[in-house]
């Protein structure tokens, strides 16, 4: 497979994300440094109806309290989908005891495979917080096009096989669902720790 191409809205995203930067700080401590994209306010806080990978129906109010990371794949990705799981997953164990705090949520952006039950055993080869959700396809449009996530199929093959190219970011939330960060396989482990562990002392 060729590697995942980010799209025009996601690039647009990035470039918001970049703006916002000298605002960053405003209503916080004074000594607070984000070493992730600072996107408090520009995109929009938690929202979404889904189920998870034990066939139950969720929404944002379900992760109230958790420091929520927000991730778009499918688990026949080859590359940068497991690259981003591990990354996190590595992330969430370097944080400690403090790891209870937070949750991994990936959402599959191809219900036509991803049941629950192979959401599971995917996520669950990755970290114990780590959660998969899929949904409807109209659900599924809602929630991408809310974080302005962009994706497509690819032509199936002689097996039906295809893939899915899709925007790679993850969305980092509060407590509360507001909006932080953005981050990805980009960032070094150190920045996402960092800031985790900056995010969870703030809304303690």
């Amino acid at each position: 497979m060729n590697a995942i191409r980010l799209r025009a809205p996601f690039r647009r995203l990035l470039l918001l994300a970049a703006l916002a930067l000298p605002l960053a700080g405003c209503g916080h401590k004074s000594d607070q440094t984000w070493q992730l994209n600072n996107i408090t306010g520009v995109m929009p806080n938690l929202e979404f109806q889904l189920t998870n990978d034990l066939g139950q129906k969720v929404t944002a109010d379900t992760y109230k309290g958790k420091i929520v990371l927000l991730y778009f794949g499918y688990t026949h990705c080859p590359d940068v989908c497991p690259t981003t799981m591990q990354l996190m997953a590595n992330v969430v164990q370097q944080l400690g005891p403090e790891a209870k705090d937070v949750r991994i949520l990936f959402v599959s952006v191809d219900p036509k495979r991803d049941s629950d039950v192979i959401l599971k055993a995917y996520t669950a080869a990755f970290s114990p917080n780590a959660v998969g959700l899929t949904g409807t396809m109209k659900q599924i449009d809602a929630i991408t096009r809310r974080y302005r996530v962009a994706f497509s199929y690819g032509k199936p093959d002689a097996q039906g096989n295809y893939v899915v190219d899709h925007s790679a970011g993850v969305y980092i939330f509060g407590r509360n669902g507001r909006i932080h960060l953005l981050a990805s396989d980009t960032n070094p482990p150190s920045a996402w720790v960092h800031d985790l562990k900056q995010l969870i002392a703030d809304e303690s």
